[in-house]
């Protein structure tokens, strides 16, 4: 009996140590991006003159584009998003709200609009994308471009500039 006994609790610490007590489940993609805000300090600023979106695999990304460098951003979820200078409301699909500003104006040293949209409230068609629901407009004020990006809810989310363009993309999925 004492023998058994034995046998059964040296069984039992080695399962113990083949399997480990806790499992971790690998990161979506091996995305570890986390929601929390993300921002980056301007040294030069590139006037806005495009917006596009686009699909892949684990993630899909919204892309400023602009004339000359810029390098300062600030992305974060909020409740809501705001028209910078005026304060209005805008409105925006999904269960997040991401608000996207680069330290960049949208037009030119006299004022004039460098970049132009036909409709405020969908700047981008994200029809059938997998984690955005909206691109809209905020306003560009005192040097900062403000968009509104309403997500399916609070992802991961990465935010990085290459040579004449800010990328912010959103994962599918924790």
């Amino acid at each position: 009996m004492l023998r058994k006994a034995v046998l059964v609790v040296a069984t039992l610490v080695a399962a113990a140590l083949v399997v480990p007590a806790t499992a971790s489940a690998a990161p979506y993609c091996g995305i570890t991006w986390g929601s929390l805000p993300k921002s980056a300090t301007s040294t030069v600023t590139g006037e806005m003159i495009g917006l596009r979106a686009g699909r892949h695999d684990c993630y899909d990304r919204l892309v400023f584009d602009f004339r000359g460098n810029s390098d300062g951003y600030h992305v974060q979820y909020v409740d809501q998003v705001y028209e910078d200078g005026s304060g209005r409301l805008v409105p925006l699909r999904g269960g997040a709200k991401l608000r996207i500003t680069a330290i960049s104006p949208a037009y030119d040293q006299w004022g004039n609009p460098t970049y132009t949209f036909t409709n405020r409230d969908e700047l981008v068609n994200v029809t059938g994308y997998q984690t955005f629901r909206q691109v809209a407009w905020a306003g560009s004020f005192e040097g900062r471009t403000t968009v509104g990006l309403g997500t399916r809810a609070r992802l991961p989310f990465r935010a990085f500039t290459l040579p004449n363009r800010l990328v912010v993309d959103v994962a599918h999925f924790w």
